[in-house]
């Protein structure tokens, strides 16, 4: 037999290797699910080779896309107009209409001047009038731009009912009520920003949304009372000026033996 007739050793280990990839299993024992693996071989493997192309002077090896072949890649002269640079992309992708840079600087001005004219009416606003904590002015909260909308909606809400009158049990049978207990009160304000779909009492506000103080409300709550902090503002129907004063109230008060909870992000 010539050399030509031998096989290389790397070519012969290979055959070899599967020529033996059955040996310790006997044909009897050969099950009719090896069987049909054996007829129903998987899909080939085509293994790509590197490509190499030319990036600012300097050689970079890419590795072939396997799918290529299910992505209809053309073969020949291309017959499409160039992209534009992606930066000029981006600049036309903004909406017709939309503020140049200087009117967004302009309306960030503005939107700075109405928070610092809401700090100053807040804190004139926190001011108690005689007889109790209720603040003072029209006993409506001014309502801040810089928080999220649900929570301004709280607000608005609290402020509807601030200065109703409280009736044990008022806003229990509906939200719309002519007067208002602790728990209905709280009960009201936060179904306007969408925290609650029917009133509860204050032992069912203990478990109202989730366990511990929040950012922007925490409401507290014990079998008999509930009150609330939002945007840092108590809103409480006990320690009022009057029976017409606003539930908004200047301070705090001691939260002792009252449950808190919070809206999970806010």
């Amino acid at each position: 037999m010539s050399s030509r007739g031998i096989l290389p050793g790397a070519l012969a280990c290979a055959l070899a290797l599967v020529a033996c990839s059955g040996c310790g299993q006997s044909g009897a024992g050969s099950s009719a699910t090896d069987s049909a693996a054996k007829a129903r071989p998987g899909p080939a493997v085509t293994v790509l080779a590197p490509r190499t192309v030319t990036r600012g002077g300097a050689t970079v090896k890419e590795v072939a896309d396997p799918q290529e072949a299910d992505s209809f890649p053309v073969s020949g002269a291309v017959n499409h107009s160039r992209a534009a640079g992606p930066v000029k992309v981006g600049e036309l992708a903004v909406a017709a209409g939309a503020p140049s840079d200087a009117e967004v600087k302009a309306e960030l001005q503005q939107m700075k001047a109405v928070e610092r004219s809401a700090k100053r009416t807040r804190k004139q606003q926190l001011t108690p009038v005689p007889g109790g904590r209720s603040i003072s002015g029209s006993g409506a909260l001014a309502v801040p731009q810089n928080v999220p909308e649900v929570i301004q909606r709280v607000i608005a809400g609290a402020n509807e009912i601030a200065d109703f009158p409280y009736v044990f049990g008022g806003g229990h049978g509906s939200f719309i009520d002519n007067a208002y207990d602790c728990s209905g009160s709280v009960s009201y304000a936060l179904a306007a920003g969408g925290l609650l779909g029917s009133p509860e009492t204050s032992g069912e506000l203990e478990s109202w949304g989730a366990p511990g103080p929040g950012r922007y409300i925490t409401v507290l709550a014990n079998a008999g009372h509930a009150y609330m902090y939002v945007d840092g503002v108590l809103y409480d129907t006990a320690g009022r000026s009057g029976t017409f004063a606003s539930r908004w109230q200047v301070g705090s008060v001691d939260n002792s033996g009252f449950v808190a909870r919070h809206w999970p992000g806010l």
